[in-house]
């Protein structure tokens, strides 16, 4: 009887329980049920689709904030067409890239929901999303941008709903001519005339997949921006993904991988180019992320001085028409200020809105000269302009100005696979000079010898120091040729390491910007009272600025009124030259401004003439002219005297002549004087060099 009562009493909670939950599940069903209906109540009309979606634009002004750069995601151009006015290629294309599920899905892709969700997990973030071409639809012509829970169950609802309620090829028609595809560019028909002048219907079968390509990111792989190369990588992706698929054989596959392109520029009110690019790209997306940017409306208030940017674009593209004779198709000019970092003037290339040369070539590779790319931002071999580097780490190491090197022809011995035998720029040798002698007339011998007294590794400090990045291989990578510019650096990086020697030593890390406001004045970030940093002690940055400043130490190789000279004011300057003439440099400064010019060629084909080490100095002397207008220089302070415990280091030689290694240790050079010189592998090499050069008739 009592087990009998028991079961009994174990049937009753059972039934109680299975009734609560058929209610619990009711009401939950209820709930979304009302959710659903509550959102979808307002679904938008099928022309919603096609009108302005949810963007803010985003405004890029100058540093007084009255001239406007650029309106980034501004007044929209759209020309909404049907799908079958859509070219089968472009529409296969898209589907591989964005929602490889679209025909199997209802609208929420939950076996890629499912991966992405379990790839963050093992990875600790969020590594890319899951959002079907519907979901993207709805968020783009719908919905605001603002990440809440809401927000997402709206998502969700409205994108069921038009699953429901439209056809597919209905759903891709209303996507292909909403989706943003770079500037104000929205929809395939307009960004097919703005990229390639020809209607969507017209579209080849890689010019199709080019727009599947810029979807992802369409400022980052816009066709007219510094990221062209990524967009062809791809390309060639999305070209992959639909021969996977089916949608193309191998032939086309490969035709298409290797088929020219040709990029037209879209009509834009942009100023400034290539610093609006470097903004966007560089910094706001690096920054923000895209779709921050189009969802915050922001202003943006950058460090650029549109008086000099007026002028450098000028005279960049004036001067290189010129230049043209010499066999250099391309210039760029980069202008900080050295007391805060903040970049005042920023030209990438001769002109950013004309065509590459020559026409219709796609790359460095095979390109004299291409506009968008912007040249201040590339690695290149900077040639005798590393020099002050070198120098520096050798004061700093113990040597003065006046420490006696001998510009004799030398062999250096082995480094890397070959003798290394370098010459001066003219070919003439000097016999002994001081290293400010050597600096200011830029020597190659001497300096080779300066480099290795300072040690390639510790001239590599000193430069990264004073902000270079990209000198990141051993110092056996480079070995000797590094004080003749053997490793590449950036043109900004350098510029702005150069200003170092300006401010005594101080460091102002590289900033373009000055505020940044969201669309409601909130001050998103705000750069003033830049704390700089000391990378280099006063006395040896006031000695470096004492030789470059010194017109009458330069001038038995530049002449007394070379460009690197102004009568009026006191300016510190220094040029390089690559081998063959495949690079040219003037980088220079006063107390307030450092600037950096550059001419050559993208590809990195040589120059064709000797003249061609002129360029680049005229077109820094006459921005520097201009710029003193606003930026007037204030005369340097003076290096406090040098003297040293060793004559030789002193500047006295006396006969017979050996070089400085005989009288000091280079480790260690205010030391003792070595007891056994020839234990460094330099010595003899070097003491041979002197005894050939005066035993010669």
């Amino acid at each position: 009887m009592k087990l009998f009562l028991s079961k009994r009493k174990k049937f009753n909670v059972f039934s109680v329980f299975l009734r609560f939950l058929a209610v619990f599940i009711g009401a939950v069903f209820l709930f979304f049920l009302a959710v659903f209906f509550y959102y979808i109540k307002d679904f938008p009309k099928p022309e919603k689709f096609t009108e302005k979606s949810f963007i803010e634009s985003t405004k890029i002004y100058d540093r007084t904030g009255t001239v406007l750069l650029y309106n980034l995601y501004g007044e929209e151009k759209r020309t909404v067409i049907p799908i079958e006015k859509m070219p089968l290629y472009l529409r296969q294309a898209v589907i591989v890239t964005e929602d490889a599920n679209f025909y199997k899905h209802k609208g929420v892709d939950l076996w890629a929901l499912t991966k992405v969700i379990l790839e963050s997990v093992k990875e600790g973030r969020i590594i890319r999303g899951a959002s079907t071409v519907s979901q993207q639809l709805i968020r783009n012509s719908f919905l605001t941008r603002e990440k809440t829970f809401e927000r997402k169950i709206k998502e969700l609802v409205l994108t069921l709903e038009l699953e429901r309620r439209y056809p597919k090829e209905k759903i891709l028609e209303f996507y292909l001519n909403q989706i943003p595809l770079g500037g104000d560019l929205y929809g395939v028909e307009a960004a097919s005339q703005g990229y390639f002048h020809k209607k969507a219907e017209e579209l080849s079968l890689v010019e199709s997949v080019i727009l599947a390509s810029i979807i992802q990111a369409p400022t980052y792989y816009s066709p007219n921006g510094p990221n062209k190369q990524e967009l062809l990588k791809r390309k060639d992706w999305v070209l992959q993904r639909m021969n996977l698929y089916g949608y193309i054989n191998k032939e086309d596959f490969e035709k298409a991988k290797n088929e020219e392109l040709k990029f037209y520029l879209p009509t834009t009110d942009m100023k400034a180019p290539h610093f609006v690019m470097y903004i966007i790209n560089d910094y706001l997306i690096s920054k923000f992320g895209e779709e921050f940017l189009k969802q915050n409306g922001l202003k943006v208030y950058t460090s650029l001085d549109w008086r000099l940017q007026e002028n450098a674009e000028i005279i960049v593209s004036e001067k290189s028409s010129i230049y043209e004779e010499f066999g250099a198709y391309n210039a760029a000019l980069v202008s900080i200020n050295p007391k805060n970092g903040q970049i005042l003037a920023m030209v990438g290339s001769k002109d950013y809105w004309s065509e590459s040369y020559p026409e219709n070539c796609v790359s460095g590779a095979n390109c004299l000269f291409e506009p968008q790319d912007n040249v201040v931002l590339r690695k290149r071999q900077p040639g005798s302009a590393f020099k002050p580097f070198v120098y520096a780490a050798a004061f700093e190491k113990g040597f003065t100005p006046d420490t006696i090197i001998f510009d004799v022809p030398t062999n250096f011995g082995i480094w890397g696979t070959k003798t290394y035998a370098p010459q001066n720029y003219d070919g003439k040798f000097r016999g002994p000079l001081t290293m400010k002698q050597a600096l200011a007339q830029s020597l190659n011998v001497p300096s080779v010898k300066v480099l290795y007294l300072a040690g390639v590794q510790n001239s590599i400090n000193t430069a990264q120091k004073m902000g270079i990045t990209t000198l990141t291989q051993p110092a056996s990578f480079y070995g000797l040729s590094l004080v003749l510019g053997g490793g590449e650096v950036k043109l900004i990086e350098i510029t702005s390491a150069y200003g170092v020697f300006s401010q005594d030593g101080l460091r102002a890390p590289i900033t373009p910007i000055l505020k940044i406001e969201d669309s409601e004045g909130n001050i998103l970030e705000k750069n003033e009272n830049q704390e700089l940093k000391r990378v280099l002690s006063s006395q040896i940055a006031r000695t470096i600025n004492n030789i470059l400043s010194d017109n009458k130490a330069r001038s038995p190789i530049f002449g007394a009124n070379s460009n690197l000279y102004f009568e009026k004011y006191e300016t510190a300057a220094k040029t390089g030259t690559t081998q063959n003439y495949k690079d040219e440099w003037a980088i220079g400064y006063s107390d307030s401004l450092v600037t950096g010019a550059w001419v050559g060629n993208n590809n990195n084909s040589p120059m064709a003439s000797k003249l061609a080490v002129l360029t680049a100095g005229a077109i820094w002397h006459s921005f520097m002219d201009k710029a003193f207008q606003y930026y007037t220089p204030r005369n340097f302070q003076k290096p406090n005297p040098i003297t040293a415990n060793k004559s030789a280091l002193n500047g006295i030689i006396e006969k017979p002549y050996h070089s400085i290694l005989y009288y000091i240790d280079k480790n260690n050079p205010r030391s003792e004087k070595p007891a056994n010189p020839s234990n460094d592998p330099q010595y003899l090499l070097w003491e041979q060099g002197i005894y050939n050069y005066y035993s010669k008739p």
